[in-house]
């Protein structure tokens, strides 16, 4: 009880200096309450909204889950620089009397207050900004008809416990080492940082991205298609995140003094060559603020990153694999189509396909459900480029199917399937095709695809046929039919755009809330940072420097420390990439690299120019006493 009732105290005398980590949890609790609520609200949907629910639940889980890291990670970095901060305090407790267990007892109690006020906090918020996420996830369409807030209880419980939980996570370690703060130690003037790097944090930094690697790895020898999935591509930067979190105390000071040669040093006059100094002096203070950056730049760069290019590269696929050089979609039967194809000048070559479904049947019994298109087997040699393996196209018939290299099966082999009407049977295997990622999987003659209707026609031209030309006698003669009829671009380019529209919707939903809150939790860092160094001002101030010289000097550490966090969520992006890349190049389906500037440049130079509007009317807040009575602390 003494424990509780002296954290109690502090907290009501020092709540200033507590500020900042109270806020980053409650709105990480808040965050992670309202992806949890939007989840609740899709579980409890009334059913009918089949496929589109289902992408919905997945989207908004990815988002907590992404939610709950973002949150953890800030919030550990904040509360530890916070128990930090305060070594002086602890060591007067610890010259009053108190025992090193009492020190981490009074700091976790403060956690444990702290983070339950914290917690509640960001759950109050969480139910209030829950409907605002059910009505824009309402009007882009991502939700069913129905879709509508949800009264349960278990994502708030989920969302309070976590950010206690995170709340006595983060503090804990900082809560170890205060514990071991020696008083005369604590006392120091100096403000220099020394022992960052301890040894579990270094083993645990490395231990992380060899982790990471040894997963990317694996799943470039096992599953390369695995990191091209949407849940892989979200989950697997968040180790590098960690470890280059865990590991900037070891590559803050290079990157300091590498950035710092950029800065123009009339920005800050003589004391500019202060800027690199401090930060690499100060490393908890510049790991703190950069936190935040690296969080945003890393996830922003590897989830936009990975979807251009799983996009670049099912272009570059589609293109390769087809040589059509007119694409068309009928509107009716085909049957008149191809007929009046036939009969168009430069034609050479003709392929009808349609969609069905197909399913695999296990040794074990079990079906595993796939898509697949029948098509004419002269008409598939003439225009697919499908990348083999082994057997050929032209070998399909009525009893047979050409089929990926993932189903596990070589030239020759029977396979038992399901058609689409239930009926089963035994085709054997005409083909074996390379994994890639577009639509050159399962081939089946009609015969095999009950009901499927045909939705595109491939047609070649003669060598030597004006495609214009083509292109205007083909929809001259189709028009009675009312088919559409696209040259090779435009069909490459109409291929799949709704895909892409909720692929970003995707993107932004689990992205957003998270940018936002990295903002605010930059913000409330460089604040909280800011306000701690009224002492060093004061005694730039009695060494000559003017206020707009500090000010200058303050805002360009910040503006660096920013751009260090920058640097490192951008290699963090730049392995995720590669990694991805890599995948590409195995599966034989490269594209070009598809690196997201844009969007990177705007939350790197969004990041930078909100340091700077921070650090800048802090520093001047900061300068508003006597330099004489602010160094007198």
């Amino acid at each position: 009880m003494r424990t509780l009732r002296i954290a109690l105290t502090s907290l009501t005398t020092r709540w200033p200096s507590l500020l900042g980590a109270f806020l980053s949890l409650a709105l990480g609790v808040a965050m992670t309450a309202v992806m949890l609520l939007g989840l609740a609200a899709a579980l409890d949907a009334p059913p009918g909204g089949g496929g589109e629910l289902v992408s919905l639940v997945a989207a908004l889980g990815t988002a907590g889950g992404v939610s709950t890291f973002v949150s953890a990670f800030v919030v550990a970095s904040t509360y530890s620089y916070a128990v930090v901060r305060r070594r002086r305090e602890f060591g007067l407790l610890r010259l009053a009397g108190a025992t090193r267990a009492q020190v981490r007892r009074t700091v976790l109690a403060e956690a444990l207050l702290l983070g339950t006020a914290a917690s509640a906090a960001g759950c109050v918020l969480g139910r209030l900004g829950a409907p605002a996420l059910v009505r824009w996830l309402s009007g882009v369409g991502m939700a069913p008809p129905g879709f509508a807030p949800s009264p349960a209880a278990w994502p708030l419980h989920a969302a309070f416990w976590t950010g206690l939980l995170v709340a006595l996570g983060g503090v804990a370690v900082a809560a170890h080492r205060a514990g071991r703060v020696g008083p005369l130690d604590a006392l120091r003037a100096a403000d220099l940082d020394t022992g960052v790097l301890t040894r579990g944090r270094l083993l645990l930094g490395l231990g992380l991205f060899v982790t990471a690697a040894a997963l990317a790895g694996t799943a470039l020898v096992t599953d390369p298609a695995d990191l091209l999935h949407r849940k892989t591509y979200t989950t697997q930067p968040m180790w590098l995140i960690c470890a280059a979190g865990l590991l900037s105390p070891l590559l803050a000071p290079p990157l300091v003094r590498v950035l710092g040669l950029l800065l123009p040093v009339r920005l800050t006059g003589y004391a500019g060559r202060l800027v690199p100094a401090n930060a690499a002096a100060a490393l908890r203070r510049t790991g703190a603020v950069a936190a935040p950056v690296l969080v945003a730049v890393a996830l922003t760069g590897s989830l936009a990153g990975a979807l251009d290019t799983v996009a670049a590269a099912r272009a570059a696929e589609a293109r390769a694999r087809t040589a059509a050089d007119l694409v068309v979609r009928p509107a009716g039967p085909a049957a008149p189509l191809l007929a009046a194809l036939r009969t168009v000048p430069g034609v050479s070559a003709v392929s009808a396909t349609a969609p069905t479904a197909l399913s695999l049947v296990e040794p074990d019994g079990v079906t595993v459900r796939s898509e697949a298109r029948s098509a004419d087997p002269a008409g598939l040699a003439a225009l697919a480029r499908l990348p083999l393996l082994a057997g050929s196209p032209a070998d399909l018939d009525d009893d047979s199917l050409v089929l990926p290299a993932e189903w596990g099966r070589a030239v020759g082999e029977p396979v038992p399937v399901v058609r689409a009407d239930g009926s089963r049977t035994v085709l054997r295997a005409a083909a074996v095709l390379r994994d890639g990622l577009g639509d050159n999987g399962l081939y089946v003659t009609a015969a095999n695809a009950p009901g499927a209707r045909v939705d595109r026609i491939e047609v070649r031209l003669a060598p030597g046929t004006d495609g214009a030309a083509a292109l205007g006698r083909t929809r001259a003669a189709l028009r009675p039919y009312g088919a559409t009829v696209l040259d090779r671009a435009g069909w490459l380019a109409a291929a799949s755009p709704s895909t892409a529209r909720i692929s970003w919707l995707r993107t932004v939903l689990v992205l957003g809330l998270a940018l936002v809150y990295t903002a605010i939790a930059l913000a409330n860092t460089l604040l909280t940072t800011t306000g701690d160094r009224r002492r060093e001002l004061a005694l730039l101030r009695l060494a000559g420097a003017t206020r707009g010289q500090v000010v200058r000097l303050v805002t360009a550490e910040a503006v660096l420390v920013a751009a260090v966090g920058v640097v490192l969520g951008c290699a963090v992006a730049g392995a995720q990439l590669g990694a991805m890349h890599a995948a590409l190049g195995v599966l034989g389906a490269p594209g070009p690299w598809a690196l997201p500037w844009r969007p990177v440049g705007l939350v790197a130079a969004g990041a930078v120019l909100l340091a700077a509007l921070c650090a800048a009317p802090a520093a001047a807040w900061m300068l508003r006493h006597r330099p004489v009575t602010a160094a007198a602390r």
